[in-house]
């Protein structure tokens, strides 16, 4: 047995990141429940206020909020005045952290250390025993994700998006058929039907909660191009009957990814466009080393995405299936044609424009 001589520099440096982790880890707690209370909203109206004034402005339990606020200062959240015992929250970081941030609010986004954080028994036991953990063990996860991709939906669906494919906003004005396949809550499809009342639209996905909410949207906004059905989008069941389809995030956390591709272009008449939208990453390791959300990737993926398809025996993609291995499977599913673009506004996904034949000039 040899002994290792370790570099005293380099254990220090390493346990001060390991205080860094367990900090930020518990301070995203914090975040995520001063984004579910509006205390930010709140504090971004008010002037430097005490805890008292912050809970009475916002509706809330002022011991909660002193308590929280202590996180919030410690973690350098939020700025503390000793003589005064006030609490501001600084602009800057109101432009990251509050509702009228829209897509650039990253306090929304905490909220999935909570959620994942529910099911991290089950998943050590899925280490040792296999299997995954069930949709099911999710009962908020639609609800919180809907609400964090609705802002870039506003901020990006009608102006960028709908411009990675020349003449396709014509095409939706003239009437055509559209599908969204693993919808979710479909607030994607909705603004689509709103914005374009000759087109007809509709939204397939397994959650019967999820399709609830979508059916109770396009109720909300009278949209009789708008329906939804519950169904396993791995047997859509469908030939050459959309002349565009979408999936928002929808591919890899599929049990079988590559049947529900080879469906799609199936589902896809010759003319017509299919819009993949995924999480931008590499296929390999080595290259997200220094991805700026690379951890949230590879946690939300071990916690979510890869254990709900191995719970249904299916292939456990997982978030990080990447660039490569995406435009591989579209390729093998029946398009010829996979452009891979980026949107302004969406720095977690990449976007395949895909198409079952090649396009001539102006593609």
């Amino acid at each position: 047995m040899t002994t290792t001589e370790l570099d005293p520099s380099r254990l220090e440096a390493f346990a001060g990141r390991m205080v860094g982790v367990v900090n930020d880890a518990l301070l995203g707690l914090s975040i995520s429940v001063g984004h579910q209370t509006g205390l930010f909203d709140t504090m971004s109206a008010l002037p430097p206020s005490t805890s008292a004034e912050i809970a009475a402005a916002g509706g809330l339990q002022e011991r909660y909020v002193r308590e929280v606020l202590g996180a919030l200062v410690t973690g350098g959240i939020v700025t503390y005045d000793g003589a005064t015992r006030s609490y501001a929250l600084p602009a800057e970081h109101a432009a990251v952290l509050t509702r009228a941030a829209g897509a650039d609010n990253l306090a929304a986004l905490t909220q999935f250390v909570g959620i994942l954080g529910a099911v991290e028994q089950d998943v050590v036991r899925c280490f040792r025993e296999g299997g995954g953990v069930p949709y099911a063990g999710f009962p908020t996860f639609q609800r919180q994700l809907a609400e964090l991709t609705k802002d870039t939906v506003d901020a990006t669906l009608l102006t960028s998006t709908l411009d990675l494919v020349p003449g396709l906003r014509e095409r939706l004005e003239q009437g055509i058929d559209v599908a969204d396949i693993g919808c979710g809550s479909g607030y994607a499809l909705a603004v689509l039907a709103r914005a374009f009342p000759a087109s007809r639209f509709t939204g397939y996905d397994l959650s019967e909660e999820a399709i609830a909410a979508g059916r109770a949207q396009a109720d909300a906004w009278a949209l009789g191009n708008l329906r939804f059905e519950v169904r396993d989008v791995a047997d859509l069941g469908h030939t050459e009957a959309f002349d565009l389809i979408t999936t928002f995030d929808a591919v890899h956390d599929q049990a079988d990814p590559g049947r529900v591709l080879r469906g799609i272009a199936e589902a896809l008449r010759p003319d017509g466009v299919y819009l993949c939208v995924d999480v931008a990453a590499s296929s390999s390791l080595e290259d997200n080393v220094d991805h700026p959300l690379g951890p949230a990737i590879y946690t939300i993926s071990t916690m979510h995405c890869m254990t709900v398809s191995l719970a249904r025996h299916g292939a456990g993609l997982g978030a990080a299936w990447g660039e490569q291995v995406a435009t591989r499977m579209l390729t093998e599913a029946g398009f010829a044609d996979v452009a891979a673009e980026r949107v302004d506004g969406d720095v977690f996904n990449i976007y395949f424009v895909c198409r079952k034949v090649t396009s001539g000039p102006g593609r």
